[in-house]
């Protein structure tokens, strides 16, 4: 793997909708899946910011109905 491979990360979330990244060369952790969004860290956290507005757990979110 080169260092560019080793710089560019993925956006993943869980059944929760909780975010954060990942390596792109490396298959998601179990219970975590791909958002569709990839590039440098400072990239791929900024997509966060802009996507992630309520970070309480989906089922939280729900028990509160909203």
């Amino acid at each position: 793997m080169t260092q560019q491979e080793a710089d560019v990360y993925k956006v993943v979330l869980n059944d929760e909708e909780q975010y954060s990244i990942w390596p792109a060369h490396r298959t998601p952790p179990d219970g975590w899946r791909e958002d569709g969004t990839s590039g440098t860290k400072d990239e791929c956290l900024a997509h966060i910011e802009n996507v992630w507005q309520d970070m309480r757990p989906l089922n939280l979110r729900r028990h509160m109905g909203s």
